[in-house]
């Protein structure tokens, strides 16, 4: 049997310290974390938790890269299995309402990070790198819409990102609030400003 590559052992420990970690920091936020307190909410000793991050910057933002990383391939089979303009809003609205239900935590913790780095210059490269993967994200699904629709474009790709994005962080603070209307309120506000992002017929 081949011995693991040490490097690849390492990086495992690390993706597994993190999959444990963002519990505790979908639960507390960014501000209330501490590498002790995500070492007391886990299965790893605070020892083993700093070997591998040095302080809780570098766990946080190992963290929510990973886990967006992963987020943004779960709408490929929206764009892949869409036939009708119609279906794929359909399809996108309701995988955006899944993803809220879901995993609502770590969205919050996204959206916390996303804030704290208007004051820690620390964090901006890591929000700005998120951020463009959602952007590519979010255009994927313009453009399969586009294409669907026999219709270009009508704005550019940070625009689009940023007016549906705008839409999801409304829902999910609704969601966070107990309003469970807040979900079908999304879906009907894809609907209704997915056709925007298309120029005029």
């Amino acid at each position: 049997m081949p011995r693991a590559n040490p490097i690849d052992k390492h990086d495992l420990r690390r993706r597994a310290l993190a999959d444990s970690a963002l519990r505790t920091l979908g639960e507390l936020g960014y501000a209330r974390s501490s590498l002790r307190e995500i070492a007391n909410n886990s299965e790893f000793s605070h020892g083993v938790v700093h070997y591998y991050f040095h302080d809780k910057l570098q766990l946080i933002v190992y963290c929510v890269m990973q886990y967006k990383q992963t987020c943004v391939t779960r709408y490929d089979g929206v764009i892949a299995d869409a036939g009708t303009p119609e279906g794929l809003v359909d399809a996108f609205a309701d995988k955006l309402v899944e993803t809220i239900v879901d995993e609502a935590p770590m969205h919050r913790l996204w959206y916390d990070l996303r804030s704290q780095s208007m004051f820690e210059e620390s964090l901006r490269e890591a929000v700005g790198q998120i951020d463009r993967l959602l952007e590519e994200m979010i255009w994927h699904v313009v453009t399969r819409y586009s294409a669907l629709s026999g219709i270009a474009p009508a704005m550019s790709p940070n625009t689009a990102y940023g007016m549906l994005d705008g839409l999801f962080q409304q829902a999910l603070l609704g969601y966070l609030s107990g309003r469970a209307e807040a979900l079908d309120a999304l879906r009907e506000q894809v609907r209704r400003v997915m056709p925007l992002v298309l120029a005029a017929s």
